[in-house]
């Protein structure tokens, strides 16, 4: 198809409740108003949902992370379900945040995939394709049996920093499954990298061994793909601080902040904490931490929409 032919089957977009914020101002860089939608809960909890536009033959994008609670998955589910009933000629689901992305292997007897399992659930309910920021592992792109496009949320902090960029700027991950991110942002950057060493005790839960890397006197950017309950993250924090780091500055793509996190970050020596908008954070959360700095990556969805939409390159988005 075309860009010209494309325009035989227009671009609709959809959104559940979970992100509306983040819907709106995707919406507004694509110049398209946000299809009127009626989602509601009945006092037992079941969610309705019905499309109050046609989407006969429309290209359908649906806007919706789905963070907790788990109803964000339903929405989104049903949202797709709705979608397809209604003929749309192609769904596509646009994820921010893929929830229970850490949950991908099976690491304990009698455990869930329960990653797999959510792409099974968005393949049948009628998705023909998935658009997501930063999954917590790339392999979750081979879950699904439709295709996938994943984003990267680098490019977005990498504007941001370009000004911290210099020789005493040190990149540095919070584990060693995080390196291949922090040595991109370092090679961007034109920093050092360092790597912390630590065990994870339990779920949400991490020691700090070792910093491997020469960090003293030096700024320390630490990404991430996620902070949770911040655990490891403030971990990060207290043992470049003990390694002598003059400046120390955080930023991860999707800002969960469950349970402790905002206390945990508030008490943290930190210069920065850098977010995206994937996840809706409440202005009590955002009020708490002054120094807290939320990025949009409105345009960057944006931009992968319409190229979807007129089948241009998405990975051209990252040259």
């Amino acid at each position: 198809m075309t860009e010209l032919s494309a325009a035989w089957s227009p671009m609709m977009l959809l959104a559940g409740t979970a992100n509306p914020q983040l819907a709106e101002r995707i919406a507004q860089r694509l110049a398209k108003p946000l299809c009127d939608v009626t989602i509601k809960r009945f006092e037992d909890g079941e969610i309705f949902v019905r499309i109050n536009e046609n989407v006969r033959g429309r290209d359908v994008y649906i806007v919706q992370s789905t963070n907790p609670p788990a109803s964000t998955i339903l929405e989104l589910l049903i949202l797709i379900d709705a979608a397809k009933r209604a003929s749309a000629a192609r769904v596509t689901a646009v994820i921010p945040y893929y929830g229970y992305a850490r949950q991908d292997r099976k690491d304990q007897p009698r455990v869930s995939i329960a990653a797999k399992l959510m792409a099974n659930l968005t393949t049948a309910a009628g998705a023909d394709r998935v658009l997501s920021i930063d999954f917590h592992q790339h392999q979750l792109q081979g879950f699904f049996d439709i295709p996938v496009d994943h984003l990267y949320a680098a490019p977005i902090f990498m504007e941001h920093y370009q000004s911290l960029s210099g020789t005493d700027l040190v990149v540095v991950a919070t584990d060693v499954g995080g390196a291949k991110m922090a040595r991109g942002f370092a090679k961007r950057l034109g920093a050092d990298l360092a790597i912390i060493d630590k065990r994870r005790t339990g779920p949400n839960q991490s020691e700090v061994l070792n910093v491997v890397g020469e960090v003293d006197g030096k700024r320390c950017l630490i990404p991430d793909d996620v902070i949770d309950t911040a655990g490891t993250m403030v971990n990060a924090v207290s043992a470049l601080r003990e390694q002598g780091a003059s400046e120390i500055y955080v930023a991860a793509t999707h800002a969960l902040l469950s349970g402790p996190a905002v206390e945990r970050l508030r008490a943290a020596d930190v210069t920065e904490i850098a977010v995206t908008d994937t996840i809706e954070l409440p202005e009590e959360k955002q009020a708490a931490l002054p120094n807290l700095k939320v990025l949009s990556v409105s345009g960057l969805l944006a931009q992968a929409i319409e190229n979807t939409h007129y089948n241009r390159s998405v990975s051209s988005l990252f040259d």
